[in-house]
This record gives structure tokens, sequence and C-alpha cells, in this order.
């Protein structure tokens, strides 16, 4: 593992966010699944075709038809999986690049240009190889075949060589393959597709502004999105532009957010209600409720992505990786300059292309922000990002025939082992760079945006540990929340192991509207805090959470050796309730509406909260924060 995924790598979770959400995350933050399934699925796609050519061919040119009236569409089985299904992977790509954009690394917009000039050059210079190869030949007119990363299969690279890969590393390559993506399917409808219809375009155009404008839409959403997104596809099918384009735009424009509080106290009110008087009628208002609080990019996302990974893109490779291989067609590929092309503008021009236009998008002439990741990573993501699979073959059946198109195809197939190998020897050779030389590159890339608004203040958090400590644990919690107190002995070990590495911190974020206690226990710990036992308070509440009844809570003062008359006075009067509000309005401006929600030095963490996964976090953001002392070794 490189020093560089050690240390960019974050994570992070709530309650509600890991019951609603994490799933998607984990399933991005681990391709190798999906691209092992299209791996499969290709090489029965070979076994068939060679096996048993003319049962291949016939199954997936079977013609299919949908008719209304005299109007309607007929395509064989291919195309409605090239142009049908796609559309779906393109809409999750789009979904996963419009959430880095809304609430991810992308969301300072300066940080866009580096990936976006990095597809751009990824998309060029092997173009312009491919044509140097072919230039004047029978083959030219392909050149679009040699452009087009395949995300499915360079996320699966990444993950099954570096499976603890940094998130900068998935989000760079990610945002890389939305703009390559996007210029690809740009190249598909300039030149590669028939004649264009400006009726049927127009009429796209009008279904997808009709589509950006049912958000102000007060109920049906659902329906009439899938209803206009449908006919969305029609349109531009009819138009004469590859269709799939529909998916990348409709995820583009989906926005993604942190479920905000008020939709969350109005789910848990909702499901009080269903409790007490459990009817179909409240059943189906709490489903909507809880479905509401969540963004519709995370919904799509988490409906979407297994049936993409484990049935659209294996289906797409067994209709279209079934190229029958001989002695005489793989002899006239490997000495055909269409095959030459697409292998070498992948394998060469990619990195290229990816390595220059990531330096232009950092220049400051262009306002650029500093790289998302080190010059050395970055290369090893050009590697990775020179598999062409999906669109490459998409574009070879548009723009060859005959022996022309099994050069193609076997060019393709021949990226899906050359990356890997590129990337596995870039990736070790990254790990073999000496500690200073990679501290010092990673120090040059950008730093990371901080997710906690307010920052910690030693004269009024409550803070626990070392203060000079290098890495600042904060946690938004809730005295009664059952995860809050399964979360506690993880930071009493983690605080045991770290020692003076890390120091925590606690706000409070009692969800009042589900714990009828927590604002009560909330105050108690700060009266207790007033007297100097804020840390003792806090334990035993933790300790306790089934018993913070005001008579517990005095029954605690007591066993402190607190003022109890004061701490009495102190709870009935609601002394501290402003300072606990204070907490909740920093919560709010963070994003935070649910516990337990952790920071690492300032950065939110996605995932699980056991020992092994917080103590990976504080070992990366501690290195993080030595960088500028190693960098200057």
């Amino acid at each position: 593992m490189s020093a560089e995924s050690q240390v960019l790598e974050q994570g992070g979770h709530t309650a509600w966010g890991r019951n609603l959400a994490a799933p998607v995350r984990d399933f991005l933050s681990n391709e190798t699944g999906g691209a092992a399934v299209m791996l499969a699925a290709a090489a029965v796609a070979l076994v068939w075709a060679n096996a048993t050519p003319g049962a291949y061919e016939q199954t997936w040119t079977t013609v299919l038809g949908v008719h209304l009236g005299g109007a309607g569409i007929s395509m064989d089985l291919r195309h409605w999986i090239n142009e049908g299904l796609m559309t779906l992977f393109f809409l999750v790509v789009g979904l996963e690049a419009k959430r880095e954009l809304d609430v991810g690394e992308l969301r300072e917009r300066r940080r866009v240009l580096g990936p976006a000039l990095a597809a751009v050059g990824g998309l060029a210079v092997p173009v312009v190889i491919y044509l140097l190869i072919n230039g004047g030949g029978s083959g030219a007119h392909g050149w679009g075949t040699a452009m087009s990363t395949d995300t499915a299969f360079a996320l699966g690279i990444l993950a099954l060589l570096t499976p603890r890969a940094a998130t900068r590393m998935r989000v760079f390559l990610l945002t890389l393959s939305v703009f390559d993506d996007l210029g690809a399917l740009v190249v598909i409808a300039l030149a590669y597709s028939g004649s264009i219809s400006l009726v049927a375009l127009a009429v796209a155009v009008a279904l997808f502004i009709a589509l950006l404008l049912l958000r102000y839409l007060p109920a049906g959403r659902t329906a009439a999105s899938v209803l206009l997104a449908t006919a969305l596809w029609v349109a531009m099918y009819k138009s004469g532009v590859d269709p799939v384009v529909s998916g990348l735009l409709i995820g583009l424009v989906t926005g993604a957010y942190p479920p905000a509080r008020n939709d969350l106290e109005r789910a848990s009110s909702l499901a009080q209600a269903f409790r007490e008087q459990p009817t179909a009628d409240l059943a189906r208002s709490v489903q909507r409720g809880v479905t509401a609080a969540i963004s519709p990019n995370e919904r799509l996302q988490y409906q979407l992505h297994p049936i993409v990974s484990y049935a659209v893109l294996p289906l797409f490779a067994l209709a279209n990786a079934g190229v029958r291989i001989t002695g005489a067609t793989l002899s006239s590929a490997l000495s055909s300059p269409i095959f030459l092309g697409i292998v070498v503008g992948y394998t060469v021009g990619k990195p290229i292309g990816v390595l220059g236009g990531s330096w232009l998008g950092s220049r400051r002439f262009l306002h650029g922000a500093r790289p998302l990741i080190s010059g050395p990573t970055l290369t090893a993501v050009g590697t990775c990002a020179g598999v062409g699979f999906t669109v490459s073959l998409l574009i070879a059946s548009l723009a060859f025939s005959g022996q022309h198109l099994i050069d193609a195809q076997l060019g393709a197939l021949a990226t899906l082992v050359v990356a890997p190998i590129t990337t596995a020897i870039a990736m070790a050779v990254v790990r073999r760079l000496p500690q200073s030389l990679r501290a010092r590159q990673i120090a040059r890339s950008a730093g990371d945006i901080p997710d906690l608004v307010d920052d910690v203040d030693p004269e009024r958090d409550h803070i626990r540990g070392d203060n000079d400590a290098p890495v600042t644990l904060l946690e938004y919690g809730d005295f009664e929340c059952s995860y809050c107190g399964q979360a506690e002995p993880v930071i009493r070990e983690l605080m045991e192991t770290q020692g003076s590495d890390v120091r925590y911190v606690w706000r409070h974020l009692p969800l009042n509207d589900v714990h009828p206690y927590a604002q009560l226990a909330a105050e108690a710990a700060e009266a207790a805090g007033a007297q100097g036992r804020f840390w003792e308070m806090y334990d035993k509440l933790l300790a306790h959470q089934d018993a913070l009844t005001p008579r517990d809570l005095s029954g605690y003062a007591t066993e402190l050796g607190l003022d109890v008359e004061r701490f009495r006075e102190d709870l009935r009067r609601h002394e501290y309730a402003g300072r606990v509000l204070a907490d909740v309005a920093t919560a709010d401006e963070s994003g935070v509406s649910g516990t337990p929600t952790f920071f690492i030095n300032g950065k939110r963490h996605y995932g699980v909260y056991d020992i092994e996964a917080l103590t990976t976090a504080v070992a990366a953001a501690k290195r993080r924060a030595l960088l500028p002392a190693l960098a200057a070794s």
C-alpha cells in the first residue's frame, strides 16, 4: 500500500447514513466484484462465439420491437443492451460524479479542472497515436475506438491492485471517467451517428428541462421522473444521437445532500405515529417520509448500482466480447494497424494524456487548484485508465465491419490484459520510492477541504487527551443513542493505544424527537462540567443510557461528589440549554443530522467506526499532519 494511499484514505458514519447510504459507499469502495463478473461474462462470450459462432450471432441479432400504434422502435438484442441498458450504467457514473461535486472532494469547483483536462488529454493523445499509425489507411475512420476509458474495469483494476486505495485516487479516476465518457459520447454523436433529427433533438431538450422542473412538483415525482426519463431516451434515440447520453445527463443533475434535520424529525414522528396506530395509510406515510429524507442521488445509486454492476455490464460483455478467434484472424489482428493503434493508444497515450492534462489543469494562469493526487500516483491512475472495453466496442461496432471489426475488438480486449500489468508495475514503482520523496510529492497536492465548519476551541470545547496531539477525533453524540454507547469503548481503546497522538472532543447533538431524555442528559453533562467534572459525568451517562431521568441524574451527581443543590438548580433552570444548542447549531452547519458522527482533523469519517477502521483513519490523519516535517527531512 502506497504512502499516499495511507495518508489520504478517509471514511465516516452516522446511524441514518449507515442504514440507508453505506451499502452504496461500500460497493463503490470495492469494484472488484463487478469487474470480475464482467470479465467472466467476456470469457463466456469468447467461448460461446468460438464453440457455436452461428448460435452466438443469431442470439444477439434477434430483433425485438416495441410499438404503439404506427410508432415504435425495433432493434436487435445487442443494440437494446448497448443503447438501452447501458443508459443505466452512464446514469450511475453521472450520479457518483454529482455526489462528489455536491458533497465530496470536488465541491471546491477549481478542483474539477485537473481531472477534466486529464480526461481531455487522455482522449486526445491516444487518438493522435492511433492516427499516426493508421493515418491514410482503411482503419483511420475508427480513431474513436482508441480513446475512452472503461469506467467499470478501471475502478475494478484500482480496487484489485490497491484494495485500500486512497479515496482521492477513486475520485480522480471517477471524475476523469465522467468527462471521458462525455467526450466519447459527443464523438459518437458527431462522428458515428447517422443523420441528426433536429425536431427530435428539440423534443429531447424540452423533456430534459421538464425533468429538471419536477423538483418543484409537490407529489408524484417518482412516477413522473420515470415517465419523462423514458420519453427522453426515446427522443434521443429518434434524434440520431446515442441515447445513452441521457443517462449521464440525468445523473449529473440529480442532487446529493446530507439528510436534513427537519426531514429526519418528520420521519421519526411518522414512525412514532405508526407505532401507536399501525394502519396501511400511516405505513405508506412512514415509507415516504424516510425516503424523502435521503437525497435522490443516494436513493438511485442504492437501487441501480448492484443492478448495473452485476447485470447490465455483464450482459454488455456477453453481447459484445464474442469474437471468433482463429489462427488466421489472430495473425491478421496482431499485424493490423487497427489493433496496434488501439493497444498503443491506450497503453502509452492514456498515461501521457492524463499526466499532461492534469499538469495543465494545475497551472496558475488557468486558476487551477493543486492536483488532487501526487505525480507518481497520478501515473498509476493514468495506466489504470488505459483500459478500453465498453465505449471502445461501441464505437468499433459503428465504425467497422468484417476483419476490421475483429481487429478492433481484439485490440479492446487486449487492453484488459495490458492495463492491469502496467498499473501493477506503476504501483510497484510508487511503493519503492524514498519516503521523503513521496512525502514531498503528496505535500504538493491539494489539501483537504474541511467538513467541520466550526473549529475546535480549547476554551469552549470539552477535550480529552493531549491538547497538542496531531490528530483530533471529534464526535457529535447523544447520551441516549445506543450507537454512541457502542462507540464509547472503541473510543476509549483508541485513546489508550494512540496515547498522545490523539485528542478526543465531544459535542452535543441530542436527537430529541427519538430520545426523550437526551437534552436533559446533555445539560447535566454541562452542569457537571461547570463544576469541573464533565468527563466523569460523560462516563456515567454513557454507562447508564437506560437511566437518564432527573432522579437518576441527581444520583450520579451525588456519586461524583458534586454540589447537588447547585446541579439540580442548573437543570431546573435549564442553565446550559443554550450551550447545548450552540453545539447543535455547529452540527447543522457541518451537515450532521445523526449520531454518532465523527470528524478526524476536520474531515468527516465515512464508514464503520470499529477500532480497526478508526485506527486506520487516525494513522492516515497523523501521517498527513506530519507531512510537512517529513517532506523537509
